[in-house]
């Protein structure tokens, strides 16, 4: 592959001091008396978690795309859209846009809008998702699973730049010299690819020159490293510029990890077990989310200071420019979600950069 001719964007994959953000599904939530709220007033929920996520100083907000009964967020660019018109400085973007069963120009056209809104502050985590509910949803088949997310995230990578796009593939109609709107004020729409496990996955993302995401949702976050170590040779393979590396992680913050472990508990049963049952899982276990909040594993939960040095151990082994917190979690109620966001701002990321900053002057 030959060398891009752009100007690579601004960015350190060594970056000391990384972003931190929040994400979120939109799970179905229960009220205090255990009733499940409706999809709409969950949305709303969302809306002001990510309006405190904003007030905490956090720097990232995303929401998930699912099309399913127990998530109520199935067009995470409209609730963007209202808290850009809310918001002032922290990104606004998805986690993930199912690029798989989406039309990327349309995806374009929404997130060049969104950007329009929010001053320049929309980003996109494609990836093909972890539900495969949008396939027959939108008539696709899942034959066609792997092609399909090759042949589109190869468009959506010509599409962010905002120009001018000649492209063709077997799933949608060719693009000859297409200009697509709303045009874009200045840098492109910041897309990283987001990959579970996969090295071709991580070899597709350096293929296109385009950010990594990984979603560390189990096991060692220090496994891992093999998969970044891989994402930075494969960009010197394709003579593309240096690119940053994020990653996303369950968890929760509390007072203390015995709290985080109680509130976690039910609503992390409930879930497991709902997913065990679609996929053939056994059931779970309190043994299994402890190891799970230990040390060594992938859930960041607990109090500020544990989550902070668990994250600040992830972002050194990994060298990440951004750490995120998928803060829902199955039911628990929006306001402990609410003081989960807030103790991330105020007391996770400062502890997070403390630990970094005195590392590095070790």
């Amino acid at each position: 592959m030959h060398a891009t001719n752009r100007e690579a964007e601004p960015m350190n994959t060594t970056v000391h001091l990384p972003q931190v953000g929040a994400e979120t599904f939109g799970d179905i939530t229960e009220d205090a008396n255990g009733i499940p709220l409706t999809h709409a007033q969950v949305i709303r929920n969302v809306l002001a978690e990510g309006q405190k996520a904003e007030e905490v100083g956090l720097d990232f907000f995303g929401i998930g795309e699912h099309h399913r009964d127990d998530f109520s967020v199935s067009s995470p660019e409209t609730v963007l859209a209202a808290l850009a018109a809310t918001t002032q400085n922290i990104k606004l973007g998805t986690a993930v846009t199912v690029l798989s069963s989406d039309d990327p120009v349309r995806v374009y056209e929404r997130f060049a809008t969104l950007d329009a809104l929010s001053s320049g502050r929309a980003e996109i985590i494609a990836g093909r998702g972890s539900f495969i509910e949008s396939f027959p949803l939108f008539g696709l088949d899942l034959e066609d699973y792997e092609e399909l997310f090759e042949e589109k995230l190869a468009l959506m990578a010509k599409l962010r730049h905002g120009d001018p796009v000649s492209w063709s593939g077997r799933h949608r109609a060719a693009l000859r010299g297409q200009q697509v709107y709303p045009l874009l004020e200045g840098k492109p729409l910041t897309t990283w690819v987001g990959v579970g496990g996969s090295p071709q996955s991580v070899i597709r993302a350096a293929r296109h020159g385009l950010p990594l995401f990984l979603a560390i949702i189990g096991g060692q976050p220090a496994a891992f490293e093999p998969l970044v170590d891989l994402y930075h040779r494969a960009l010197k393979e394709f003579s593309e510029p240096e690119q940053p590396v994020g990653a996303h992680f369950h968890g929760l913050v509390a007072d203390t990890d015995e709290e985080a472990l109680e509130l976690l508990w039910p609503h992390y049963q409930r879930s497991m077990n709902r997913l065990g049952a679609e996929r053939g899982w056994g059931p779970a276990s309190r043994i299994q989310l402890q190891a799970a909040m230990g040390p060594q594993g992938a859930m960041m939960a607990g109090s500020p200071e544990t989550v902070a040095r668990k994250m600040a151990n992830a972002v050194t082994t990994l060298g990440l420019s951004r750490i995120d917190i998928k803060y829902s979690a199955g039911s628990l109620p929006h306001e402990h979600l609410m003081k989960s966001i807030e103790m991330l701002g105020t007391e996770v990321k400062p502890r997070i950069h403390e630990l970094l900053s005195a590392s590095q002057e070790n």
